[in-house]
């Protein structure tokens, strides 16, 4: 017999949680509690934690708290001006999905598009200014990004 997906999921039944306190000599949480965790950080007062809602009074409370939120002209992505893009770093550098999309679903191919747009800055440092070897880290995009254009 398979039990239902929630009860393997909710946490231990009263049964199975004095099975485990019994298996490691503890007769309650809260001794368990005072055995490993070190008197130093325990706090010595409960939390003042609000009572807790329902769903539909927590999400009401939520929209009054984000009808607050004050709107402001954005101006991120507008641009560098007055400029001219070529189209052709527009298209392969700026909108070039292969920087940021993945043929596998990881984080990590958006890292290797950021490594290899660091790498093709560094080519260009170097065979602009004739150097053997120029310096970008990832902590550096902002300032390579603005030193390229």
């Amino acid at each position: 017999m398979t039990d239902p997906f929630y009860t393997r999921h909710i946490g231990p039944r009263a049964d199975q949680l004095s099975s485990m306190l019994e298996r490691i000599g503890v007769d309650s949480m809260e001794n368990l509690m005072q055995q490993v965790i070190p008197p130093s950080i325990r706090l010595k007062q409960d939390l003042p934690l609000p009572d807790g809602m329902t769903e539909h009074a927590y999400l009401q409370s939520l929209y009054e708290t984000a009808g607050k939120n004050q709107l402001y002209r954005n101006y991120i992505g507008y641009g560098y001006y007055p400029t001219c893009m070529p189209a052709v770093i527009q298209r392969n550098i700026l909108e070039n999905p292969a920087w940021y999309t993945s043929y596998t679903p990881y984080q990590a191919e958006i890292s290797q598009g950021r490594l290899e747009a660091l790498l093709n800055f560094q080519t260009m440092i170097t065979d602009l200014t004739g150097m053997d070897v120029a310096n970008a880290s990832l902590l550096d995009e902002g300032t390579a990004a603005a030193e390229a254009m």
